[in-house]
């Protein structure tokens, strides 16, 4: 997160220019020494704010650009250690509260002018979906008191592969992380150097050293061992994330570590460059991160901030600093803020499209907004001397009052639409209960529907598709969760037959469906779920605990279904998983066998086993163009969002005991795939369909399950 101010920075820590050996008591810690400046880290600063902002605009042509979280994280790392060491050099102590208040001043009014204005996005319907509205406001207030990456590590939320439409707040989860490492880090360094003048003759520097040291040194053990054991919370969690703080703080306190010699410089400056580079195209969401991943980008931004020799111009720390370069750098931490939620609310702009054009336009906008914000208000706000001439409490009293503002907006928002939420959830309740007639996939597939004309109706409204979702979330287990959980539902007559409902989030959103199918046919049924892992017996391509997991939970699930008398088994899942290759010519054809493998249990045993080929997957929910557009503006091409060769239908074709529903005309003509059919609204994201839609293939999913469960009777 590009938080640290651009003026710290130390050239030699042992030599400051002047001691102070009383600091005055109504001024901030910038005063107790002149700041030294060094260009190249602006320049590196840009190089880490362009990762981030063209990895969201353009995420496969950048996949890993992530990483420039990271590198803001060893930027901020070098220049605050390097800040307070020379303080502590300069006056003995660090006087917290002037510090904090410091850092009140320089992040606070731009943070919270940007969530102020997503407060107000949220408060109007044009701009935010209803069904968004919770999260949007729960996040905002998060993100205000800096909890967010603590939010969003508790709600197992996965940055790299998150499903669904993330906040305008989301990327306020580094800033909160920053902003608890500015917390922890002077306190840090305080303690040890209280411990080194009480039993250590007085020796501050090797005292913060070896703390530094040991912070670094236990917070990367943990990353490694937490991202290979629970990837999603690791991403976010603070102690984590430590290490890479520290690799830039041993950068600035250890001198050895700034090269000065021209060759090694050269060497070091653009070898670190490289890596960055490469780490930007070469990540991606597969990658597991932070974890020992993580170390690549870290040492590189690490290396490009040593390399500290500017006698030529081939230099990178000359070529870091020209003039593009540095202002990109100096705008870096308004860009950040202001990017991520341009993104999210563009597409709910009416006349706003999501061509290149258009992304480029918005980028452009970015860039406009940061200089602006940088201009009127990141300066002017640090530099207000009603507030840098008086005790710093009374910055960090106005802090608190403005961040009570913008917490108060948000709930201001909730407070003004949640009635339209209440009224959208019942409203939704009494269209699964009674919807109209041809509704949905009927217009398609009965006879008597056909030539049905729905107008400009979509049901549910594109506002309010997000909440119509299957509500027995404890059915589904997620990320590294490898237990095999069944839920049973339906009827308790032990003679009652029993159906399997098995599969990844696509074998989940039926589950509604399928609970009021039981419940009117007389059937048990009895589920399993884990997200993004298909009933299949080839392993995922995916590395760590994640993939370790899936392979487990598909062990628990084999087992549990051994032990259980089933009489049909129903599955979906996405076709798009990756798989791994090894021992067959391809992904597709090591998916195809997978699939034989693991239904082939089922019908050793006489078990029919029913499936379905995958519904489109579209690059972005289709609702963002369905609430400021007319209907047939946001028609998807066949060729972009369905898959054309699904090995679910190569596994099922032509093996006996398995029944292949296959809905596609339903979803799509031969070259056009629809957003809604028969006046109903398909999709709750941009690859989920809404239970409402669902429950229009109820009578053929039925008509299914009860041949093969004839075919299974005696």
């Amino acid at each position: 997160m590009p938080s640290a101010d651009a003026d710290l920075g130390p050239q030699d820590l042992d030599a400051p220019a002047r001691t102070v050996r009383r600091e005055p008591t109504r001024r901030s810690p910038e005063h107790a020494e002149p700041s030294r400046f060094l260009p190249h880290v602006q320049g590196l600063r840009a190089i880490a704010v362009l990762f981030v902002v063209l990895y969201h605009f353009w995420p496969a042509r950048l996949p890993g650009g992530y990483v420039g979280v990271d590198i803001f994280f060893v930027i901020s790392g070098y220049l605050i250690t390097a800040h307070l060491m020379r303080e502590m050099v300069a006056t003995g102590s660090i006087r917290l509260g002037q510090f904090w208040a410091r850092r009140a001043r320089r992040l606070l009014p731009a943070s919270l002018l940007v969530l102020l204005f997503c407060a107000l996005a949220a408060m109007s319907p044009y701009l935010t979906p209803t069904s968004a509205l919770p999260d949007e406001v729960q996040e905002i207030v998060a993100s205000t008191f800096y909890v967010e990456n603590w939010f969003l590590a508790l709600n197992s939320a996965d940055y790299l592969n998150h499903s669904g439409d993330p906040t305008t707040v989301q990327h306020y989860w580094s800033l909160s992380l920053e902003e608890q490492f500015y917390v922890m880090w002077p306190l840090i360094l305080l303690l040890a150097a209280w411990i080194a003048v009480k039993y250590f003759r007085g020796d501050r520097r090797r005292a913060v050293l070896i703390a530094i040291g040991a912070v670094t040194a236990a917070s990367f053990l943990f990353c490694v061992v937490f991202t290979l054991t629970n990837p999603a919370p690791a991403y976010f969690v603070t102690f984590g994330r430590m290490w890479q703080f520290g690799v830039g703080a041993l950068v600035a306190l250890i001198p050895a570590l700034r090269v000065r010699n021209p060759l090694l410089s050269f060497v070091l400056g653009w070898g670190g460059i490289l890596v960055l580079l490469y780490t930007a195209f070469r990540f991606d969401g597969q990658t597991p991160f932070p974890g020992y991943a993580a170390a690549l980008p870290t040492i590189g931004a690490a290396a490009v901030i040593a390399a500290s020799n500017t006698e030529r111009w081939w230099q990178p720390t000359r070529i870091l600093a020209v003039r593009p370069m540095r202002f990109t750098g100096d705008i870096s931490y308004s860009l950040y803020l202001w990017h991520w939620p341009l993104i999210v609310i563009a597409p709910s702009v009416p006349f706003w499209g999501l061509t290149i054009y258009h992304r480029v336009a918005l980028l452009g906008i970015c860039f406009v907004l940061a200089w602006l914000t940088k201009r009127f208000v990141e300066d002017p706000a640090r530099q207000w001397k009603a507030l840098t001439s008086r005790p710093a409490r009374l910055s960090l009293w106005a802090s608190l009052a403005a961040m009570l503002l913008v917490a108060g907006t948000a709930g201001a928002a909730w407070a003004v639409n949640a009635p339209a939420y209440r009224d959208g959830v019942q409203a939704l309740a009494q269209l699964r209960e009674d919807p109209p007639d041809c509704f949905g996939a009927a217009a398609v597939l009965e006879d008597g529907c056909a030539g049905t004309d729905f107008g400009d109706t979509i049901l549910p409204a594109p506002g309010f598709a997000g909440v119509d979702r299957p509500a027995d979330s404890q059915c589904f287990v997620q990320l590294n969760d490898a237990r095999p959980v069944s839920c049973d539902f339906g009827s308790d007559d032990p003679a009652a037959p029993t159906v399997a409902l098995i599969g990844d989030s696509h074998a989940f959103q039926l589950l509604t469906t399928f609970q009021r199918m039981a419940q009117d046919n007389g059937w048990h049924l009895v589920t399993y779920f884990k997200g993004a892992c298909p009933w299949n017996d080839t392993p995922l391509s995916t590395p760590g605990a994640f993939g370790d997991a899936c392979t487990q939970w598909r062990s628990g699930v084999t087992a549990a279904l051994d032990d259980r008398d089933i009489d049909a088994v129903f599955t979906a899942a996405i076709a798009t998983t990756p798989y791994a290759s090894a021992g067959y010519d391809s992904s597709y054809a090591a998916a195809v066998a997978g699939y034989r493998d693991a239904w082939g249990r089922m019908l050793d045993r006489g078990i029919p086993v029913v499936t379905v080929v995958d519904n489109p997957v579209w690059e972005t929910d289709p609702n963002k163009c369905l609430r400021t557009r007319d209907e047939s503006q946001c028609d998807g091409a066949r060729s972009a969002v369905l898959v054309a060769e699904d090995p679910l239908r190569e596994a099922a074709t032509g093996l006996d005991g398995v029944t292949l529903l296959d809905f596609t005309d339903v979803f799509c003509d031969d070259t056009t795939c629809f957003p809604v059919v028969g006046g109903a609204n398909l999709y709750r994201d941009q690859d989920h369909l809404t239970v409402t839609f669902a429950d229009s293939l109820a009578p053929q999913y039925t008509r299914a399950i009860q041949d093969a469960l004839a075919a299974r009777a005696p």
